[in-house]
């Protein structure tokens, strides 16, 4: 059982990140829909990852470079994967006026004034939250961020159905809709970290971790109620387009709960 999690574990690490891995024996084309479990513990090996260059370029830097250094780093890590999403599934929504236009916009490799606009601006903003925070809150957020972020999109794969093109998907596997026991095994990722976090890092006020958290559920719920009306359901663009928004939300919390505190 623990042998088959791990190998679970590699195939979500190969699937999300640039990360080389083994090859694995006996590879069957179900472990990547299984495999989406473990795509927090994913999320949280991104942002460990890209907390420590945040760290080690805020030793010799400014916080703004220490933010754009690591912003960089995470989308080299992952090639670009949900910024993609973020770009393709903006210029959908904003240019197809029906779901098969925006479907068909959405698999166009082409990147349009939307796509340009929301993957620009939402760079501009995580960068900016990034920077507006101390570095003792900037370290935790950016491996929270990343891993609860994945917890979002899985969200939306247990509770809504797919809403793309199954003979055009990109990995048909992911479009099946996950039970809600895998759910739970998905949220247990980042609710570890969480139950250390909280207690010991005594300079994020539990509250500020509270509103971070409201934020991001507030921007899983926009996306599926917008994924749902417009296209009856997610699609992989989608879930990138998910991930990206709920990692600004989390940020977004932090630094408002910044100045609450």
């Amino acid at each position: 059982m623990l042998k088959h999690e791990a190998r679970l574990l590699l195939v979500a690490v190969q699937f999300l990140t640039r990360i080389p891995v083994p090859a694995l024996p006996g590879y069957h084309p179900d472990w990547l829909h299984q495999s989406s479990r473990h795509f927090p513990a994913v999320g949280l090996l991104v942002g460990l990852l890209s907390a420590a260059v945040y760290w080690g370029l805020a030793q010799l830097y400014s916080p703004l470079v220490a933010a754009v250094g690591s912003t960089a780093f995470s989308i080299r890590l992952t090639g670009a994967f949900h910024e993609d999403g973020l770009a393709d599934t903006c210029d959908g929504l904003g240019g197809g006026l029906t779901r098969e236009q925006a479907l068909t916009i959405m698999k166009d490799s082409r990147l349009g004034t939307y796509g340009t606009l929301g993957l620009v601006l939402a760079l501009l903003l995580k960068v900016s939250l990034l920077a507006s925070l101390p570095l003792e809150w900037a370290v935790p957020a950016l491996v929270i961020g990343h891993g609860a972020s994945r917890l979002t999109c899985i969200s939306l794969i247990a509770c809504l159905p797919y809403g793309g093109s199954l003979e055009h998907a990109k990995a048909k596997p992911m479009a099946q809709q996950l039970t809600r026991q895998q759910g739970l095994l998905a949220a247990l990722w980042v609710l570890m970290p969480l139950a250390i976090l909280i207690p010991t890092q005594s300079q994020i006020p539990p509250a500020s971790w509270l509103l971070a958290g409201v934020l991001a559920m507030l921007a899983g719920l926009y996306m599926a109620r917008l994924l749902m009306r417009r296209l009856a359901g997610y699609t992989g663009d989608g879930l990138g387009a998910t991930q990206q928004l709920s990692e600004l939300a989390i940020y977004a919390g932090l630094a408002g709960g910044l100045n609450l505190a």
